[in-house]
């Protein structure tokens, strides 16, 4: 896979769901496209850092005491008229609950893809797809209302909390979160209560 991440604007009539089935079943290599903003994006293969540090992030926050963190899992965020707004998977992530049989109908139903108000913090890592994480992504998590938005900017070697997610009116591209912490990787990264300081040390490469 090249080591730029893929985008496609789709056409709106086209179910996304189906749309992304079709993109994963047509590769040769295995992948997971992500739907934002009526774009579709392929991201890049993840590095070791990438990995490396998105994992730790996990082990501290499980450390501190929070079972439901994790990875690898897709959520899909839907519109008021309940069409797809978009469709991601987190780097990592705390969840608000287990998995009820409500939202396994839900994953069913939608073929994979779990509720995105089961999200309690999410976070990404950027790759070469930093554009995606820190635009589309961050607006996508801020309309649905996903409390903490936990961003690591590889590219500019800076952490970010981003809180208080606000949907001003019916326009998801225009959602926001109206307060941010920021500091440089390898300096501890203040969450919100009752979550504990992240160790960004992780991400450094020098």
């Amino acid at each position: 896979m090249s080591a730029e991440p893929i985008m496609e604007p789709v056409m709106t009539q086209v179910d996304p769901i189906d749309l992304l089935s079709a993109i994963e079943k047509a590769s040769r290599v295995p992948i997971r496209p992500e739907y934002v903003e009526g774009t579709v994006i392929v991201p890049p293969q993840p590095n070791d850092n990438h990995n490396h540090g998105a994992f730790e992030l996990c082990y501290q926050l499980r450390a501190a005491g929070f079972d439901l963190v994790g990875m690898g899992n897709g959520y899909r965020a839907a519109h008021k008229d309940g069409s797809t707004m978009a469709l991601l998977i987190p780097d990592f992530y705390v969840r608000r609950r287990k998995a009820s049989e409500l939202d396994e109908s839900y994953r069913k139903a939608h073929k994979g893809w779990y509720p995105m108000d089961m999200l309690a913090l999410v976070g990404e890592v950027t790759s070469s797809n930093h554009w995606a994480d820190t635009s589309p992504k961050l607006r996508a998590y801020a309309a649905a209302a996903v409390p903490v938005y936990v961003l690591i900017n590889r590219d500019t070697a800076t952490a970010h909390c981003h809180t208080g997610p606000v949907l001003p009116g019916e326009d998801a591209a225009k959602a926001y979160y109206s307060e941010e912490d920021k500091v440089d990787l390898g300096a501890p990264l203040p969450l919100p209560a009752p979550y504990p300081a992240l160790d960004t040390t992780p991400f450094r490469t020098d």
